[in-house]
């Protein structure tokens, strides 16, 4: 647990210094940051996704995973928490602080480094993916913050919460699944991304969360295609 905690610390320090360099940042530099970090993280998405050791696999993983989201409004529920969360932490209720929350929350919690990460740490102990991840959550996190204020800061909780009981859960998760089946995870997770980083480049407005249910779907789906002998 101590990669976590280090990981969540990150995100934490990174969104302070976001915070405080802000007000002197204007805002056609605070534009074109998140610009550049949306078109890092499709990098990021795009390097995992090619895990995928079978793109039917991927297709169909995201395919439930999005009907599935759409039905459950998963991002409709995690907007609302961030509205929640803003509506006790800002005064003026731009949007802001939710949009921050959920994008960051997002960007930091559902990546193949993420998944694999967590995985490694819970199982064998080994803890370097998850500080790689850390250090680059640190500056992710400065220059969101520059642009989305203090919702980013807040889902340093996100961190702690879902990294915590993806590390806690692999010892039990990990005997379970083959190394096909967490590489289609990854790859799910690494679409979502792609899908952040092509928000927050201005790109698209997409409900990327309603795409989570994919990582769950993905390793069932490899295993039945592993069964049926297909790819």
């Amino acid at each position: 647990m101590s990669a976590v905690l280090i990981n969540t610390l990150t995100v934490l320090a990174g969104s302070f210094i976001g915070i405080f360099l802000k007000k002197g940042i204007p805002e056609k530099y605070t534009g074109a940051t998140m610009t550049a970090i949306g078109l890092f993280s499709m990098v990021i998405g795009f390097q995992g996704a090619f895990e995928s050791r079978n793109l039917l696999v991927l297709l169909i993983s995201t395919i439930l995973g999005v009907l599935t989201g759409t039905l459950l409004d998963i991002d409709g529920a995690l907007n609302r928490l961030g509205k929640k969360v803003e509506d006790r932490f800002s005064k003026n209720g731009d949007g802001l602080v939710a949009k921050g929350f959920v994008t960051a929350t997002l960007l930091f919690c559902v990546g193949s480094m993420t998944i694999v990460g967590s995985l490694q740490a819970g199982t064998t102990g080994d803890t370097t993916m998850l500080i790689t991840k850390s250090m680059m959550d640190l500056f992710s996190s400065m220059m969101l913050a520059v642009t989305l204020g203090i919702g980013v800061l807040l889902a340093s909780g996100s961190v702690l919460v879902i990294e915590g009981a993806l590390v806690l859960l692999a010892s039990v998760l990990s005997p379970l699944l083959s190394d096909t089946m967490i590489a289609e995870m990854t790859a799910a997770g690494s679409l979502m991304i792609i899908g952040i980083g092509l928000n927050l480049a201005g790109i698209t407005k997409l409900k990327v969360a309603d795409y989570l249910p994919a990582i769950l779907y993905a390793p069932f789906v490899s295993l039945l295609f592993h069964a049926l002998g297909i790819g």
